[in-house]
C-alpha cells in the first residue's frame, strides 16, 4: 500500500505559525486568542440572568454552562489505533425544538465501533437531549428511537410529511437514515421504506423545496470512497491520518421528496453528476441570485467549490466559476469544511463564509447583488490573517451583542499530528490535534476584528472541536452556542455580551404545510435601514442550528416593517411590531 505524506505537513507546524501569527496581530492592534486557560473546564460558571449589564464573567461575552444545564455527552470516535479518517472528521450536532414545546433540544451524532478491527463491546449511538423547564437537559435517547448506531457524521431536521413535527435525517459513514417524527416524543426509522438508499461516506445535510412543492427534498454532500485502508506518514514517518488525496471523491446525492412518504434520488436527472466528483464537506441553502428559487453552495475540500443554481425545472447549474465563488482570489481551490449564507456587510444579500485548512485563511465572498456573483473579500473584511494558523471546522453567523451587525464564531482542530501544544489537557494521542478557537466581531461596515479577549472561555480551550450550532437556548433574546469535540465533552455557552441594542425572533411557517417555511427569506426594515435573514435546514459543519431567525437591531425599538418571499415564490408585507420579542408569521395574512 503506498505511504502518503498528509498536506498539512508540507508546511511548517501551523501551531509554531499561530505563534507567529498572533504575535503579528497582537503588534497590529487586534487582540489574540491566548491558550491555555486559566478556567477550570469541569466547573460551571453562572450568571446574573436578571441584569445584563452584570451577567458576564470577568467580562466574558460567552460562559460555559455544559454543567448548570446536565449536559454530558461524551463523543466517542471508536478509534482503533490504525488512524482511520472518519475519526477525525467526525461529529456534528443540532439545536431543534424535537417535541414542539418552544424549547431547544439537542443531538449529537456519534462515532462507532463498525470500523475494521473495532472494539467488540456495545458501539457508542447518537443521543437526543431535551430541554426541560427550567434549562436542564435530560438524555431521553432511549425513549426517543434517536439512538442511531451508524458512525455518524451530519444530521438535519424538517418536517419532510408536513404533519408539524421536525423529522431527522442522520448522515454516516455507512448507511444514512430517515426517521420520521411520530409527534409523541418517538421517532421511527422508515429508511427503507422512503426508498433511501445512501451509503459511503456523507457529511452535512440541507433541506430544501428545490421545486415548490411543499415537500422539503433532502441535499446530502459526500466526501471520499473510503472503502479500503491505507497506511499514511508524515515527513517525520510517524503514523498519520491520510491526506484526502490518498482517497477518490464522490458526488453529491439530491433526494426528492415524492410526496407520498418516499424519496427518490435525483441527482443524475438534476445534474447534480454532470461534473467530476468533489469532496462535500459542507452545505447551505438559499436564494443565492434573488429569482425566488431555492440554490445550493456547497464547500468541497481540495476541490473548487460548487454553487447549484436552479434553473426552475427540476434542474441545477454549476455556476460557481462563472459567480466567482468556486477559487479564493488567487486562483486555488481551498479544504472547505464549514459554511455560512449570511449578510456579512449589512447590504440586503447573501455572503458565503468558508472555514478552510490551517495555511490558507478562512474565505468571505460578497455577494456583488442579483445575477452579477460574487468577490473574494477575505483581505478587506480582515477574517484571512487571524484564521491562518488554524484548521476551521463549524462556524457561524450571529449578532452577539445585538448592535445590529453579523458577528463570527469558528470551531478549530487539526487534521493532522503535531506537537501538543502548551497547556493541553486532552489526552494523547488526541493532544496532537487540538486548537483553540475563533471569535471575530463586525465593525458595522463587513469588516471583522479579532476579538477572543471577550469570549476566552469560548476561544481558548484547547480540543479538537468540529460541530457548532447556534440558537436562543435560554429564551432571553441573544444568541447561544453548542459545540462538538471528538474523543471530549461537549460544551454549551450561554451568551452573556452585553446587550448594546434590540433585538427579534422570527419563526416563519406555512399554515398549509403545517411547517416551517424553510426557504423564506425575511426582510426587517427600520429607519430606512435593513436586515434580511432566510430560514434554513442545515449549515456550519454537520451540524444544524434552530431554524428561527434572530434579527439584532441595534437602537430601534420597533421594526417599521416586515417582508417575506416564501419559498412558492409568494411576496407579503406585515405591519411592523415592537422589538424584543419572538413573533410568527404566516403565509397568507400580509398583504400582497
Amino acid at each position: 500500500m503506498p505511504v502518503i505524506a498528509n498536506r498539512m505537513q508540507e508546511r511548517s507546524d501551523p501551531f509554531r505559525l499561530g505563534v507567529f501569527y498572533l504575535g503579528l496581530l497582537a503588534a497590529v492592534g487586534l487582540a489574540s486568542c491566548e491558550r491555555g486557560s486559566s478556567t477550570n473546564r469541569n466547573e460551571a460558571t453562572s450568571g446574573d440572568k436578571t441584569a445584563r449589564g452584570d451577567r458576564s464573567s470577568a467580562g466574558q461575552w460567552f460562559v460555559e454552562i455544559t454543567g448548570d444545564v446536565g449536559l454530558n455527552f461524551v463523543h466517542e470516535t471508536g478509534a482503533t489505533g490504525e488512524l482511520h479518517m472518519p475519526e477525525i472528521m467526525a461529529s456534528g450536532v443540532a439545536l431543534v425544538d424535537y417535541d414542539n414545546d418552544g424549547d431547544l433540544d439537542l443531538y449529537f451524532t456519534n462515532g462507532n465501533h463498525s470500523l475494521p478491527k473495532a472494539k467488540a463491546e456495545p458501539p457508542p449511538m447518537n443521543r437526543l437531549y431535551r430541554q426541560e423547564p427550567g434549562g436542564r437537559f435530560v438524555d431521553v435517547t432511549q425513549a426517543s428511537g434517536l439512538g442511531d448506531g451508524g458512525y455518524g457524521m451530519g444530521v438535519v431536521f424538517g418536517d419532510i410529511d408536513n404533519d408539524g413535527y421536525v423529522d431527522a435525517f442522520v448522515a454516516n459513514y455507512g448507511p444514512s437514515r430517515l426517521y420520521r417524527n411520530r409527534g409523541d416524543g418517538t421517532f421511527a426509522d422508515i429508511t427503507e421504506k422512503a426508498g433511501i438508499n445512501v451509503d459511503g461516506w456523507s457529511c452535512s445535510v440541507a433541506m430544501l423545496d428545490y421545486d415548490r412543492d411543499g415537500f422539503l427534498d433532502i441535499y446530502v454532500t459526500r466526501y471520499l470512497k473510503f472503502d479500503h485502508f491505507k497506511k499514511c506518514t508524515d515527513r517525520a514517518g510517524r503514523p498519520n491520518y491520510c491526506d484526502p488525496k490518498a482517497y477518490e471523491p464522490v458526488h453529491d446525492v439530491l433526494l426528492h421528496n415524492n410526496g407520498n412518504g418516499a424519496f427518490s434520488d435525483v441527482s443524475e436527472r438534476a445534474g447534480i453528476l454532470a461534473g467530476p466528483p468533489y469532496a462535500g464537506l459542507g452545505v447551505v441553502c438559499g436564494d443565492f441570485n434573488q429569482d425566488g428559487w431555492q440554490d445550493i453552495y456547497v464547500a468541497n475540500d481540495g476541490h473548487p467549490n460548487n454553487l447549484w443554481i436552479n434553473q426552475k425545472d427540476g434542474t441545477f447549474r454549476d455556476d460557481a466559476f462563472a459567480s466567482g465563488c468556486a477559487l479564493n482570489a488567487q486562483g486555488k481551490a481551498e479544504a472547505g469544511m464549514g459554511v455560512v449564507a449570511a449578510d456579512l456587510d449589512n447590504d440586503a444579500d447573501l455572503d458565503f463564509f468558508i472555514t478552510h485548512l490551517s495555511g490558507e485563511t478562512n474565505t468571505i465572498y460578497r455577494n456583488l447583488g442579483g445575477e452579477t456573483g460574487f468577490e473574494d473579500a477575505t483581505a478587506a473584511t480582515g477574517v484571512g490573517a487571524p484564521s491562518l494558523p488554524w484548521t476551521g471546522f463549524g462556524t457561524a453567523a450571529f449578532d452577539a451583542e445585538l448592535d445590529g451587525d453579523l458577528d463570527l464564531v469558528v470551531v478549530n482542530g487539526r487534521v493532522s499530528r503535531a506537537d501538543p501544544p502548551a497547556g493541553v489537557k486532552i489526552k494523547p494521542p488526541w493532544d496532537e490535534y487540538a486548537e483553540p478557537n475563533l471569535f471575530q466581531v463586525s465593525d458595522g461596515a463587513g469588516r471583522f476584528t479579532l476579538a477572543c479577549e471577550m469570549a476566552r472561555e469560548f476561544c481558548e480551550p484547547l480540543e479538537i472541536t468540529r460541530g457548532l450550532a447556534v440558537g436562543d437556548i435560554d429564551s432571553d433574546g441573544d444568541i447561544d452556542l453548542v459545540i462538538s469535540n471528538i474523543q471530549g465533552p461537549a460544551r454549551m455557552y450561554r451568551n452573556d455580551a452585553p446587550q448594546k441594542g434590540h433585538w427579534l425572533i422570527v419563526r416563519a411557517v406555512d399554515p398549509r404545510l403545517k411547517r416551517e417555511a424553510i426557504g423564506a427569506q425575511v426582510t426587517v426594515t427600520c429607519a430606512g435601514r435593513k436586515w434580511v435573514g432566510t430560514v434554513q435546514a442545515g449549515s456550519s459543519y454537520l451540524s444544524h442550528s434552530d431554524t428561527r431567525l434572530h434579527f439584532g437591531l441595534g437602537d430601534c425599538a420597533a421594526v417599521d416593517q416586515i417582508e417575506v418571499r416564501w419559498p412558492d415564490g409568494l411576496a407579503e408585507r406585515f405591519d411592523g411590531t415592537p422589538a424584543d420579542r419572538v413573533m410568527e408569521i404566516n403565509r397568507g395574512t400580509g398583504t400582497k
